[in-house]
């Protein structure tokens, strides 16, 4: 029966619908250490935008191959976000058992400085996974793209939240939260910002004398650039 061929809209939606609980998996396990964290969610946004942009990919060897590739960097990222988190954390468990007439003033100065945490964090493993640079200037680029896509990072942040919310409230849906949390606001947003991406990409390819392109075996989907210029010409993609 055709409507059971590998190529009908059923199967290629049961296909991506086991590749994103696959992938899910891989990232939760790859996080249970904690300090790998990092690694493993550069490594999620890879394989995601692969999926996003319907590109060959192969779930656990893509993921593992990111991973390997982005360890060091995406460590060191994650465990700036852990501190971030941790102090503002604290802070705001300071404030809520202080009785300091300017309290709520520095309530608000907090919340703003979380916003903006939040907001540089939607972009930084997407950003890592796809363009090499220094690990201060993925997080300077990363902040620049969500000021750059501001309706799409917002939609990515209610995306990222979506899942703890839908966990606090109906429990009962631990399982789909733990096959699915994290990996479906990832694909999802890989398919808003992936057009975004594209020009970035195809800035730096034309910009990149032809001796600097991948070697056999390199991934050629991962880019070299500093990146800053090509955001300051940015521009708006639907």
């Amino acid at each position: 029966m055709k409507f059971f061929d590998l190529e009908s809209p059923l199967m290629q939606i049961l296909n991506k619908v086991a590749d994103l609980m696959i992938l899910n998996i891989l990232t939760v396990f790859c996080c249970i250490p904690i300090i790998t964290a990092g690694a493993s969610m550069t490594a999620m946004h890879y394989v995601a935008l692969k999926m996003a942009r319907n590109e060959e990919c192969y779930i656990a060897r893509d993921f593992f191959k990111s991973f390997k590739l982005n360890f060091r960097q995406g460590t060191a990222i994650w465990l700036i976000e852990l501190f971030i988190i941790l102090i503002l954390t604290g802070d705001f468990l300071i404030m809520s058992r202080t009785e300091m007439s300017f309290g709520n003033v520095i309530k608000v100065i907090l919340t703003v400085i979380a916003f903006l945490a939040l907001f540089t964090f939607m972009f930084v493993f997407p950003v890592l996974a796809k363009f090499e640079n220094t690990v201060m200037r993925t997080i300077k680029n990363a902040f620049f793209i969500g000021v750059l896509q501001f309706p799409k990072t917002i939609a990515m942040m209610v995306l990222a939240v979506l899942p703890l919310v839908l966990f606090l409230f109906f429990p009962q849906i631990t399982p789909i939260v733990f096959l699915f949390g994290m990996t479906v606001p990832a694909w999802l947003s890989a398919k808003m910002y992936s057009g975004y991406f594209r020009k970035l990409e195809d800035q730096i390819t034309a910009a990149s004398a032809p001796a600097e392109t991948p070697e056999e075996g390199e991934d050629e989907r991962i880019f070299r650039d500093e990146l800053d210029e090509s955001l300051v010409e940015d521009t708006h993609i639907s």
